[in-house]
């Protein structure tokens, strides 16, 4: 085995030391607390072209995988510049039209996306079908002439507002005529400014740059042009967009974890309250964050592997779970010590780390619940009897 990186991944990782000398974790915070996507930044990163890693150079991209996509925004987040928006856009998105997407889908979608003039997002999840997949009811009929109509609903879903074009998961058949359950998904590139959608905004409890959003869709007309891969066989091809959220998502949290973790040490070398002695001497201080830095260097290894898996067109979802598991406890844990090192002042706005809690602790609930992916661990891994 060799962990080393190439010169090329080497240099992605780092980027986020680079572009955070302008674009810094207090300048993420101003944006977060006005629920607004950083513009400025996400047009530099088309720029720098790193909106298309994982869209093949004849379609504008760099031609790179899920490696260097985890990379990215692990870097980033270990300056403190979590990117939530690089997840649902160029890596579900994007990187699922990359590989099963047809040739006009390609040329239509991919080379505007990776210049920043068109945006994405993904949209799975329903009111009464979060962790189960298989109950979605938004359902896209035929319309008589060889198109669809679309109607249902979406909740939670990041970044409707900015986006142009949603991902959407929806039945072509509902489930009750089908004989497989996973039969009768197909996936959509929807137009949002389409006539018949329609989003109000969730209000989120903490503060983020990225926005959550429900979606409604009244007959909204589609062709066969907007379909991403097979029409009713949507659910073959649905884990190669949801492994990559739970890997980068993963990265995110590692990154923020070490961010957290570097901000708790310099505070413990310099807070001095007995005898003239720096609080980071006493043990109290050092074990917790000892342990909070090795949980966040074991769940950044198995994101790797993750992602390896995933480029190499292995079975990636043992790896992308155990993944998104662990970076995100790891990452709780991380920010959780940190605050306590630093006290009273960990509550402060000044101080500025306790606005990582809300999204770390959010991620350990989506966007799958720890409890569906230990579920997940236990049947498919270890074997045990269905839990539920």
């Amino acid at each position: 085995m060799d962990f080393t990186l190439t010169e090329e991944q080497r240099m992605i990782y780092e980027y986020g030391n680079r572009i955070a000398e302008r674009f810094d974790h207090a300048y993420w915070r101003t944006y977060a607390e006005k629920a607004e996507l950083p513009q400025e930044l996400f047009q530099q990163l088309a720029e720098d072209g790193f909106l298309g890693l994982m869209v093949p150079e004849e379609y504008g991209g760099s031609g790179l995988g899920m490696m260097e996509m985890l990379l990215l925004i692990e870097g980033l987040a270990n300056n403190g510049v979590p990117l939530l928006n690089l997840v649902v856009g160029p890596t579900m998105t994007m990187g699922l039209l990359a590989k099963h997407g047809s040739e006009e889908v390609k040329r239509r979608f991919l080379p505007p996306g990776c210049r920043g003039e068109l945006k994405y997002c993904f949209a799975i999840t329903e009111p009464n079908a979060g962790s189960n997949t298989m109950e979605i009811t938004t359902y896209a009929r035929p319309d008589g002439k060889g198109g669809f109509l679309l109607s249902g609903q979406k909740v939670f879903i990041t970044d409707a507002d900015v986006a142009d074009y949603a991902l959407v998961v929806t039945r072509t058949k509902p489930r009750q005529e089908v004989q497989k359950k996973t039969d009768g998904f197909t996936l959509f590139m929807v137009d949002l400014k389409q006539k018949g959608v329609s989003k109000t905004l969730i209000p989120i409890a903490f503060p983020l740059p990225e926005t959550q959003w429900q979606l409604f869709f009244d007959d909204v007309p589609l062709s066969r042009d907007d379909v991403v891969g097979e029409v009713d066989a949507g659910f073959r091809i649905l884990f190669d967009t949801l492994n990559p959220e739970r890997i980068t998502l993963a990265g995110l949290c590692a990154g923020i974890g070490r961010f957290a973790l570097k901000r708790a040490v310099e505070y413990a070398n310099e807070r001095r309250v007995f005898n003239n002695t720096p609080i980071g001497a006493y043990q109290g201080i050092q074990h917790p964050l000892a342990i909070a830095h090795t949980e966040i260097e074991l769940a950044s290894l198995m994101a790797r592997k993750a992602a390896w898996v995933f480029d190499e067109v292995l079975p990636a979802g043992e790896y992308s779970n155990m993944a998104k598991y662990a970076a995100a406890e790891a990452a709780i844990h991380a920010v959780d010590h940190t605050i306590q090192c630093f006290g009273g002042n960990g509550f402060t706005k000044e101080y500025g780390v306790y606005d990582l809690y809300g999204l770390v602790r959010l991620l350990r609930t989506a966007p799958i619940n720890r409890e569906m992916i230990l579920n997940y661990l236990a049947e498919h891994v270890l074997g045990l009897p269905r839990s539920y």
